[in-house]
């Protein structure tokens, strides 16, 4: 392999990198905030699938990406409070209803989705932060949708909220102590709804980027499970928003090796390298059988009981 295939490698593998992180950092952002109220969400992969649809169809009927954006994270938060008031009824288990929400979701968007396959709806227009690079790969690599950006600022936001706030001081109380929670005054049921509804809010702001950007269609078999492979991640970052960030970006380098290889005629074994993202998942999981139960995990989640 010559010095330039290298480098034509590690350019695509940067630019994918960026690209298919975003919509991982969305979703591992409300898993983070939903997961630090201490109560798990498996559903997400349903906020994220209905938020690409519904973003779609609104872009498309209004010409309007951003109207669609916002219109996604209103279809996350609509699912996010509906499992948040399920999961405050007694004797529910959480994981069994994220389960069930992640089939309602992507059902919902199945089935009003279907006309919207062919049409082409406005997309989000990416930003060319790599103009001042003479190469050509290069600066398009750094063609960068600014939903990317905004998801840097959120988690910057939540780390420093989390740590320096009342609101988040609440939320990590509930989910480290309900009892604690509960001698303070706090409802912990309301804070769980409240922070489930926000996490379903960022997944589905994640699902608008899939549609709308990076692949930039909708389609059946759009997500190929990002939803379910974020709850990893968060366990991966150990519940911090700022390491989501690198999280994710790892997430999206490893998605993005075949592709990268491909791009300089390296085709064999291409179909083992998109499994990459699939394959740290798995690694992960097994790693995180002895993380789950430390100290960084919310004291509340039935991973840790």
């Amino acid at each position: 392999m010559t010095a330039e295939m290298l480098t034509t490698i590690l350019i695509a593998m940067l630019g994918g990198a960026i690209r298919v992180s975003t919509p991982f950092l969305f979703v591992a952002l409300g898993e983070t905030l939903t997961e630090k109220s201490g109560r798990i969400n498996l559903g997400l992969e349903g906020n994220l699938v209905l938020g690409a649809m519904v973003a779609y169809a609104v872009s498309y009927h209004t010409g309007s990406p951003w109207l669609g954006v916002l219109a996604a994270g209103g279809s996350g938060l609509m699912l996010g409070v509906m499992h948040g008031v399920i999961c405050s009824l007694p004797r529910v288990n959480d994981i069994a209803v994220g389960l069930a929400m992640m089939s309602f979701g992507i059902g919902v968007a199945f089935f009003f989705g279907k006309p919207y396959i062919q049409p082409s709806a406005p997309r989000l227009e990416a930003w060319p932060v790599g103009g001042w690079s003479d190469n050509p790969a290069l600066r398009q690599a750094l063609d960068i949708n600014p939903l990317f950006f905004i998801g840097i600022a959120v988690a910057v936001f939540l780390w420093w909220g989390l740590a320096n706030t009342r609101t988040g001081l609440i939320l990590r109380m509930t989910g480290d102590s309900e009892p604690a929670a509960r001698a303070m005054g706090v409802d912990p049921i309301r804070v769980r709804v409240l922070a489930t509804a926000a996490g379903g809010f960022l997944a589905g702001v994640g699902g608008a980027f899939l549609s709308l950007s990076y692949p930039g269609s909708w389609n059946e078999g759009l997500s190929s499970g990002q939803g379910l492979m974020a709850v990893a991640l968060v366990i991966f970052a150990r519940w911090n928003p700022l390491r989501c960030i690198a999280a994710a970006l790892l997430f999206g380098a490893a998605g993005a090796i075949g592709p990268a290889l491909q791009s300089v005629g390296i085709s064999q074994g291409y179909y083992f390298f998109n499994a990459a993202p699939y394959i740290l998942t798995l690694f992960i999981m097994i790693a995180s059988a002895r993380l789950a139960a430390g100290q960084d995990a919310p004291g509340e989640l039935s991973i840790t009981k």
